[in-house]
This record gives C-alpha cells, structure tokens and sequence, in this order.
C-alpha cells in the first residue's frame, strides 16, 4: 500500500498500564521495578514496549480490516521510555514507500519509530537495523552468545486466559485485557466465538509474551539488568489463539553494543503445534546495561 501525498492516521491519547513491576529475571527483579530502575539513574520504572503495539491496531485495522490479525507485521525501535501516567499517541503515515509509524507523549518526545504493514516481503525497520551489524569486540556480559544458536522449548507453550504467564510476566491475560489500551470483542471469551476464527484471539502485544514466556534461556551473565531495545512481530499465518498449544524456536541472529548496553537479536518461530505451520515470527533486540554488570570494565 502506497499513496503519492502522504495521509497521516492518528489516534487518541491514551494512558499504558505498567504491568511488570513484580517482574523477576535471572532471579532479581527487572528495570521495570521503581527502586531498580532507580539504581540506573532512570526517571521511573518504564512500560514495556510492546504495550504500545495495541495502540496501533486501531489504524491497521483502518487501513487493511480483518486482513491485519492475519498477516501484520510491526516493527518498532524503541526510543524514548514511557512511566505510568504518561500518555501516549500512535501515528501511522501512509506514503509512497509504504506505512511508518511512530508514537509520541505530549511534550512532544519520541517513544517508537517503526514500520507497518501485511504484505510478507514488506522491507521493516528492524530488518534494515539488524542488516547493518554493530561492533562486537570486547563483550563481557554477553560473550557466551553466538550467532546461529538454537534454543527449541521442550513442551508446547499457551496462554490461557486466567494463569500469570509466569516469573517474567507476572500477570495473566485477563488482567492485561482489563488494562489494555485498545479492547476488542474477539480478544475475549464470549466475543471471540464470534470471530472468523471461532475462537479468540491474542492481542498482537500479547505475541512477544508467548514467545518468552519460558525462555530462551541464554547464557548472559549475571546479575544484570536489560530491556527491549527493538521489538517486531509478524503474523504469518495469524492469528494466534487463545488456549491453544505452539511450539517455540529461539535463533540468536544478531550481537552488538552500544555506548550504554551490548546488545542481542533473537528471532522467534511460532509453530502451531498440531499442524506444525509457521504461525508468527517475532524478532526482539534485547539490551543489557553495561552499568548493572558488577565489575564490568569500560573500554579504553
């Protein structure tokens, strides 16, 4: 999809829930904890990313329908955090070249820039980031990790509507869904019986925690405090259900640092587990704080 003059669809304000603060990881508690958070010089303990993925389904579903929760595709580079209380507004910008989109707060601060589409050759912002590679020389906290290594979970993995989704995110979908920033009928029980699947679906922030609800678990040193530092996630043969059973692969497919982080991409394989088709993919760029490892050794 491509228009000569740009057209510009924006949506309301909204207010994102802070739904991580009892999060554990590696066994301590994560950046999304006031106190931790603190310790990192942070303004608050921000919210994480994906949560802002629902404000966008609005306009997709504005510029594709139905065909959205079958095959989109977002792609979104972080940049500024976000604290409850803050509000934020989703923007996508249709042009020549396809569908940017990018959110912001009221002081007019920068929280995503990315792309949208449903197309599945469409170029993505985190394609072109991973494309162009990054300094790997002198790591410390992720030096155990390498390119091309596997990680496959053992037993199918769901989410069911009333269990927490277990120590990395600590909350189930219902209590997201009473939080969300964007309902829709087919996300819930009763109303999901009526959708062209017969079933209900997951909200497409929901899919990245799925994908990490157990694990992978990579070899990066400890303690240490991270956070997403770029997220995407495609529907491929979408949409993917509540209650239902997948299987996962995990694929390391990039490594980097920058001046306060390293860094690794990992790119996620959802498989129906009874069909075994490829049901999404969802490639996360998650950072570690240089500053949280103990003893970590700056560069000269």
């Amino acid at each position: 999809m491509g228009f000569d003059t740009e057209i510009t669809l924006t949506g309301p304000w909204r207010s994102p829930a802070q739904m991580l603060a009892d999060q554990e990881v590696g066994g301590h508690a994560s950046v999304h904890d006031d106190a931790t958070a603190a310790s990192l010089g942070l303004a608050g303990a921000p919210i994480e990313g994906p949560t802002h993925f629902s404000q966008f389904d609005p306009l997709a579903v504005a510029l594709w329908g139905d065909r959205w929760f079958r095959c989109g595709c977002l792609s979104a580079h972080f940049q500024t955090m976000v604290v409850e209380g803050e509000d934020v507004q989703a923007q996508a910008v249709v042009g020549a070249d396809g569908v940017t989109i990018r959110a912001v707060k009221r002081d007019g601060s920068p929280v995503l820039i990315g792309t949208m589409s449903v197309e599945p050759d469409a170029p993505t912002e985190l394609r072109r980031r991973l494309a162009r590679g990054s300094d790997t020389t002198g790591l410390q906290i992720i030096d155990q990790l390498h390119v091309g290594a596997t990680y496959r979970n053992e037993q199918p993995v769901r989410i069911t509507r009333n269990e927490s989704n277990g120590a990395a995110y600590p909350f189930s979908l219902e209590a997201k869904l009473a939080r969300i920033t964007e309902p829709h009928p087919w996300y819930t029980a009763d109303g999901g019986a009526n959708s062209p699947w017969g079933a209900a679906i997951l909200p497409i922030e929901m899919v990245s925690v799925l994908a990490y609800q157990r694990g992978p678990q990579w070899p990066v040193r400890q303690p240490a405090l991270g956070l997403f530092l770029d997220l995407e996630v495609r529907l491929d043969n979408g949409p993917v259900l509540v209650d239902h059973d997948y299987l996962l692969e995990h694929t390391i497919v990039g490594l980097g640092q920058s001046r306060r982080t390293e860094s690794y991409w990992t790119e996620t394989v959802v498989r129906d587990a009874a069909t075994t088709d490829q049901v999404a993919t969802v490639l996360l760029h998650s950072g570690v704080f240089k500053d949280s490892y103990p003893g970590y050794v700056a560069a000269s």
